[in-house]
């Protein structure tokens, strides 16, 4: 039962990184992504303004979205392979030999 907890758990674990991974750097809810006051700091603090500029464009947003498409995938191939991850997890074969 703990086996099955823990790869349903991973799935939805994967699902809602990756929906913020998707969404986060687009979508206002969030926050605005270039106005972030860690980055403001880094970037401040390290004298490489380029950071700043590096994660603010839209090729960053655009790797941090991709990041959260695999998220989503990885989930989905989980969902797909659930009782393999579970029988692994439970140190047999999926065919229920040790």
């Amino acid at each position: 039962m703990v086996e099955k907890l823990t790869v349903i758990f991973f799935i939805v674990l994967c699902v809602l990184l990756g929906a913020y991974l998707i969404l986060a750097p687009w979508d206002t809810l969030f926050g605005n992504w270039s106005e972030n006051y860690l980055l403001a700091l880094v970037s401040d603090r390290s004298g490489l303004p380029s950071i700043h500029r590096t994660v603010s464009s839209t090729w960053f947003r655009g790797a941090v979205t991709g990041l959260g498409v695999v998220n989503i995938a990885i989930a989905l191939w989980e969902a797909i392979h659930f009782k393999q991850s579970v029988a692994m997890l439970q140190g047999s074969n999926p065919d229920g030999s040790k």
